[in-house]
C-alpha cells in the first residue's frame, strides 16, 4: 500500500512520532476518541534526501514524518502465524529426507540454527532435536530455552510410562490413534515437548499428522461436513480425584476469515453432546469423516524416538499418535507443556537480530578497509567514535550512531576514493536510510546530520576548522564547504543537531591509530535492545 493510498484515518493511527507513540517501546499514547473524528491531509511533503514523508493534519495542525516505506509495508501480511495461510501443511512423503532436526549442541551455540529450529515448529509444526542430555528434566531446560513452561494438573512435567493406577490411557502401554492433548483446557497448551529417556520397550513408535493439511482435505472433499465440524461445540472434559476439566469447542475451529486456525481431535476426552437429532446426526456424520480421513494411508509420518530425542510440536495442529508397546519393556518419556505465543516471541527477537550478524560481518569486511586516508581503518574508526561517546556518558541510541555513523561508505554506489577525488558520495544520507529498516530516528538522524555538522561547526565555531585533519579538510569541501548563515540557523533548529554536533566531535577524534577500542561484540547487546520491535 502506497501512503497516498491509504484511509487517512488508518494512516493517522499509525502515525510514529514521540507524541503518538512512546519512542521506547512503540505503544500508542492515546485512545482512537483523542484523534480528530475525520482526519484531512492539508499537505505532504517529501523530506531531503529520501529519509521520509511528512505529512500536516487538518484540524489540529498534527505533523507526522513516515520513514521511507513505512507503514503500509507490512500490509502483505497474512495474521499472527496461527492459521493455515501461515504454514507449510504437509504428507509423510513431503517430509522424505529432511525431517526438521538438529541437534541440541548445534541449537544452543548457533543463534542461526536456533531461529531455524524454531522456525520448524511454526511452519511445519514440530521440530526433532538429537542428543539432548537424558537428565530427568532436562525436557524444562529446552523448554525454558524458547518460552516458558505451562503447569497443568500432571505438574510441570509429566512422566509417559506405564502407571500401576493410570489416570489417563497414556501411561498404560496401549496403542493411542492420532490425537491431541488437553482439548478440554481453554486455553489449550499449544505447544507438546516429549524428551525421550529410554525406549527399550517391542513397540512404542511414534507418528505425526498434520491436522491443518487432514482438515483442508475435509473441506475440500466434504466441505458439508467440515462446516459442521467447525460451528459444532464439542463438550471436552477430564475428571479424576483432584481435578475437573470442561471445555467446549469445535473440532476445527477457523477464524474470522475462515482459514484453520485450531484443531481439537481426541475421542478419549468427548462428553456426551446434547443437541437436535437432526444436528447430531450431521456431526456423527462427519465427526466419522474426519477420523477416517485422519487415519488415511499417507498422512502419518512414523518414527520412533530414542534415548536423547526431544520432539517439540504444535499442539493446536498436528495430531500425535503411538504403537501399542510391550508393558514389560523400558519405555519412558518426559513431556511437558508451553505456550507457541513464547516459541513466536523467540523466534522474531532472533529474525529481528539478523541485521546485526550483517553489520558484524561489514565491521570484519569491508571495515578493514582504509579510512579516507587516515591511520585507521574503517571499522577502527567507527568503533573509537562509539567508545569515545560511551567514555562521555552519552545516550545508547548516541553511541550507536556513533559506532554505525559511517555505515554509509559501505553501501554507496560511489566509492570513498571516489569522495577523496571529489565526488560527494552522501554516507550520511545512505547510511541513514539503510539504518532506518532497523532502528529509529534518535539513532538514524545524529547520522544522517553529522556531515551537515561539519560544515555548521565551520561556520559557527572559527577554530574548529583549524582542528580538522586533511582527510577531513578535504572533504569538507566536496561536501559543500562550511554553512551560510541561513544554512546554520535552519540546521541549528533541527531537533537533532545537538546529537549530530556531539557525535560530529566523537567523528573527529576518532582516528587514533595507537587506541584499542573495543570490538563489534562489545555493542551488540544494546544494539539488540535499539532495534525497532517491528523489525521482521
Amino acid at each position: 500500500m502506497e501512503l497516498t493510498d491509504a484511509p487517512a484515518v488508518w494512516l493517522r493511527d499509525n502515525c510514529p512520532c514521540a507524541l503518538c507513540r512512546d519512542p521506547r517501546n512503540g505503544q500508542k499514547l492515546f485512545q482512537i476518541t483523542d484523534l480528530p473524528a475525520e482526519p484531512v491531509i492539508a499537505s505532504t511533503r517529501e523530506l531531503p534526501g529520501g529519509s521520509g514523508t511528512e505529512v500536516i493534519w487538518a484540524p489540529d495542525g498534527h505533523r507526522s514524518v513516515y520513514a521511507p516505506g513505512r507503514p503500509g509495508q507490512d500490509t502483505a501480511a497474512t495474521g499472527d502465524g496461527r492459521t493455515e495461510a501461515d504454514k507449510e501443511t504437509w504428507v509423510a512423503a513431503d517430509l522424505a529426507g529432511r525431517v526438521p532436526e538438529a541437534t541440541w549442541a548445534e541449537y544452543l551455540a548457533d543463534r542461526a540454527e536456533r531461529e531455524r529450529v524454531l522456525a520448524d515448529v511454526a511452519r511445519l509444526g514440530f521440530a526433532l532435536l538429537r542428543d539432548v542430555p537424558r537428565r530427568p528434566g532436562q525436557v524444562l531446560d529446552v523448554a525454558a530455552s524458547f518460552g516458558f513452561v505451562r503447569e497443568t494438573n500432571y505438574g510441570e512435567l509429566f512422566d509417559v510410562r506405564v502407571e500401576p493406577d493410570p489416570n489417563n490411557l497414556a501411561f498404560t502401554g496401549a496403542r493411542i490413534t492420532p490425537h491431541t492433548d488437553n482439548p478440554y483446557r481453554d486455553p489449550v497448551p499449544t505447544l507438546q515437548l516429549l524428551h525421550c529417556l529410554t525406549n527399550a520397550a517391542a513397540g512404542g513408535d511414534s507418528g505425526l499428522v498434520d491436522g491443518f493439511r487432514a482438515a483442508a482435505l475435509l473441506r475440500a472433499e466434504n466441505p458439508e461436513a467440515f462446516e459442521v465440524l467447525t460451528r459444532t461445540p464439542v463438550p471436552f472434559r477430564f475428571a479424576d480425584a483432584h481435578t475437573a476439566l470442561r471445555a467446549d469447542r469445535p473440532l476445527i475451529d477457523v477464524d474470522a476469515r475462515g482459514r484453520i486456525r485450531e484443531i481439537r481431535f481426541n475421542n478419549r476426552s468427548i462428553g456426551t453432546l446434547r443437541l437436535p437429532a437432526g444436528e447430531l446426526t450431521a456431526f456423527y456424520a462427519a465427526y466419522r469423516a474426519f477420523g477416517e480421513l485422519l487415519q488415511r494411508p499417507g498422512l502419518q509420518l512414523d518414527f520412533r524416538l530414542t534415548p536423547g530425542d526431544c520432539l517439540i510440536f504444535d499442539n493446536t495442529r498436528l495430531l500425535h499418535a503411538r504403537t501399542a508397546f510391550a508393558e514389560s519393556g523400558a519405555r519412558h518419556l518426559q513431556g511437558t507443556y508451553a505456550d507457541l505465543d513464547g516459541l513466536f516471541s523467540t523466534l522474531s527477537v532472533l529474525r529481528r537480530q539478523r541485521p546485526l550478524d550483517d553489520l558484524a560481518a561489514l565491521f570484519a569486511g569491508q571495515g578493514a578497509e582504509q579510512y579516507l586516508g587516515e591511520e585507521v581503518t574503517q571499522a577502527q574508526h567507527m568503533l573509537q567514535a562509539a567508545a569515545l561517546a560511551e567514555a562521555d556518558g552519552a545516550s545508547p541510541a548516541l553511541i550507536a550512531a556513533g559506532l554505525l555513523h559511517d555505515i554509509g561508505h559501505f553501501h554507496s554506489t560511489v566509492s570513498g576514493e571516489d569522495l577523496m577525488a571529489g565526488t560527494d558520495n552522501r554516507h550520511s544520507h545512505t547510511g541513514a536510510d539503510l539504518l532506518a529498516r532497523w532502528f529509529g530516528p534518535e539513532v538514524t538522524e545524529p547520522v544522517r546530520l553529522h556531515v551537515a555538522a561539519k560544515r555548521y561547526l565551520c561556520a559557527v565555531e572559527p577554530e574548529y576548522f583549524g582542528r580538522l585533519s586533511a582527510a577531513s579538510v578535504h572533504t569538507l569541501e566536496v561536501q559543500g564547504g562550511p554553512m551560510t548563515g541561513a544554512e546554520a540557523d535552519a540546521f541549528a533548529a533541527n531537533p537533532y543537531a545537538r546529537d549530530a554536533v556531539a557525535l560530529r566531535r566523537w567523528d573527529d577524534r576518532a582516528k587514533d591509530a595507537a587506541t584499542v577500542a573495543p570490538g563489534f561484540e562489545h555493542w551488540r547487546a544494546m544494539l539488540a535492545g535499539l532495534l525497532r520491535t517491528d523489525v521482521a
